[in-house]
């Protein structure tokens, strides 16, 4: 999925319980029939679309885009209806092959809108739709001047991913229905639009920007950026956007992406997407990252000082092979594209920066794994890999299940038929999938198909079928440990027998190491202690957003009232939802906290996007 972010599902709706599907270790495929996505009104055995030719004009005084969409589209035969997926979208008219024709909004339905259903022939070529978007977007954040960095010029940006595409362009909003796109967009002259398409580098005087996109992409990687932005260049396909206050540290904090690239393709195969550039946007961004083809959209938390956070972009760049060049075909087999991406991204850090580095990064990601299983509990039909989420919103129900538990299950597999194998099989996947979409059980007829043949003995040793279909984690999960973070463990250690802080052996700790250090502190500490630890290691000034919110949330549980001014300014300016949601649950906590945390709700919910504000409105409520 889109974006990068790890949070703790706290949707309490229980999925109705799916038997695991038994698999032999016959080449035979799977008794598999494609269902219609179940968060798509759209039916497209009957007809669906090709490619969108898009115009849009937009207005921040009445914050609305305005648009015409024309999709050239296939039918099958006796077709007499294609059925598009909006939510808040306004309709003003529609044509076929030039001509207009009746058309229908039915019935709102919670998290999915409202279909629009417009008359068509079986020979049926092209659908425009002329619209407008409403202010309320869910998709479209609109920022005034004092919410960007420069607090110069208002900004724009849509987040599409999962099923929002649909508020911002009336389309067929499945990850199982792939189009190519032009587009052309009309800006306010002082400003740049962006696209998830070949971009511009520089403003133009008119205002008018056009794109193309020749790879044929899913809704939920439509993507637009309207801003006062600069670019510079850091590698012969690569390079950053950024606000002009920003566009320096940011591309400094970026300098190793070339090289990055390099790793990818010497992993798993030719980056397919032309450039790879990444735009660094205003803090209400609310996760860590999009993986937007062309373009990724980034959070300025990752804009450390040290590139201490790049992994983040590691893991961008991976969805370009698995998510945007293979993508889960709906949202209940999220893990084919989060599991594999972490994965891939913590292959490419340890080409980049050593195999310690990237033990590193697999502690901290199971650890956050077993957290999410301890809150959820280890027989929640939450935590399958392939999840029902019929009647829930996907987004509610996304969390490091998916990212985390899919990647344990590739290092399984990847531990049992040794690395060189388990890269052919990967690059073979990438490949013979590209550009197409695939199911949980589509996988795994590959994966036997491909990678087990009739080994029962390695088949039952995996146990590919446990790991999908069965909620929590199998028995033979892999172990990480890190022998740095060994060193950590004795300096936390030996603090808490009582060695000062200032004399634990800290020096040349990485931003992981701290990370780890913070998230270990006893749950329960006096207030000396928390001053004797922020006093040492200035905890409550850092300048690297993981670490500080780890910090924050220990200064809520033991009411650390000097940390509270840091605490309420990264409320009021960070929204994304991996940092939000475990500080406000901790506020929310306890009666005084819950008060504390609706006063800073109140003036920071506008600087929030929408995906964080639903989950925190009922958080606070």
């Amino acid at each position: 999925m889109k974006f990068h972010y790890i949070a703790l599902l706290s949707f309490s709706i229980i999925a109705c319980k799916q038997e695991p599907k038994k698999q032999t270790t016959e080449k035979e495929p799977l008794p598999l029939v494609r269902q219609d996505d179940m968060h798509s009104f759209a039916k497209p055995n009957k007809a669906k679309v090709k490619h969108l030719d898009l115009h849009l004009e937009v207005d921040f005084e009445k914050k609305q885009i305005s648009g015409l969409a024309t999709w050239d589209i296939e039918t099958k035969e006796n077709t007499d209806e294609i059925i598009f997926d909006t939510n808040g979208l306004l309709i003003d008219s529609v044509k076929v092959d030039g001509s207009s024709v009746q058309f229908s909004l039915g019935h709102e339905k919670k998290y999915l809108g409202r279909p629009l259903d417009i008359d068509i022939k079986p020979t049926a070529k092209k659908v425009s739709i002329w619209y407008r978007t409403i202010p309320q977007a869910e998709a479209v954040q609109w920022l005034n001047p004092q919410q960007t960095a420069d607090k110069k010029y208002p900004f724009l940006f849509t987040q599409s991913e999962a099923i929002l595409a649909r508020s911002w362009i009336p389309c067929q909003d499945s990850p199982a229905i792939r189009f190519t796109y032009n587009a052309t967009v009309r800006v306010p002259n002082y400003l740049i639009a962006l696209m998830s398409a070949t971009n511009p580098t520089a403003k133009n005087s008119k205002g008018v920007y056009t794109f193309k996109q020749e790879k044929p992409i899913s809704s939920y990687l439509m993507a637009l950026a309207v801003g006062d932005l600069e670019y510079k260049q850091l590698g012969p396909n690569t390079g950053v956007y950024a606000e002009h206050s920003m566009i320096k540290k940011c591309a400094a904090e970026f300098e190793g992406l070339p090289k990055m690239m390099i790793a990818a393709e010497k992993l798993y195969g030719p980056y397919q997407w032309g450039r790879y550039d990444v735009l660094v946007l205003p803090p209400s961004f609310p996760f860590g990252g999009m993986e937007n083809p062309e373009l990724t959209f980034a959070t300025p938390t990752i804009i450390a000082g040290d590139r201490s956070l790049v992994s983040l972009v590691a893991h961008e760049l991976a969805h370009s092979w698995s998510g945007n060049l293979v993508t889960n075909a709906s949202w209940n087999d999220m893990w084919l594209n989060e599991g594999f991406t972490v994965y891939f991204e913590r292959r490419i850090m340890e080409e980049m920066e050593g195999k310690d580095y990237a033990d590193m990064l697999s502690v901290l990601g199971f650890q956050e794994l077993q957290a999410t299983i301890t809150d959820l509990g280890p027989t929640n039909e939450d935590t399958k890999l392939k999840l029902n989420l019929r009647g829930r919103n996907p987004d509610d129900a996304v969390g490091d299940i998916a990212y985390e538990k899919g990647f344990c299950l590739l290092k399984t597999i990847e531990n049992a038929v040794g690395r060189q194998r388990f890269d052919a099989f990967v690059t073979n996947y990438f490949n013979t999938h590209a550009f197409k979409t695939i199911t949980s059980e589509e996988f795994i007829d590959y994966y036997y198909k491909e990678l087990i043949g009739n080994d029962k003995t390695l088949a039952e040793k995996i146990g590919i079928e446990k790991w999908v279909f069965e909620p929590g984690l199998p028995a033979n999960c892999p172990k990480f440990n890190s022998t740095r973070f060994d060193a950590v463990d004795t300096a936390l250690e030996q603090w808490i027998k009582g060695k000062p802080a200032s004399s634990l052996t800290t020096k040349n700790w990485s931003s992981h190491e701290w990370l780890h250090f913070v998230r270990h502190l006893p749950d329960s500490m006096t207030p000396e202690q928390m001053k004797e630890l922020d006093k040492t290691f200035k905890f409550t000034e850092s300048g690297n957003s993981e670490v500080l919110a780890a910090w924050l949330t220990l200064a809520i549980n033991n009411h650390y009232v000097d940390a509270y001014p840091s605490l309420n300014n990264f409320l009021e300016h960070v929204g994304r939802r991996r940092f939000l949601i475990p500080l406000y649950k901790a506020l929310a906590s306890t009666e005084e906290g819950k008060k504390m945390a609706k006063g800073i709700y109140a003036s920071a919910r506008a600087n929030y996007h929408s995906v964080a504000q639903v989950t925190i409105d009922e958080m606070l409520k």
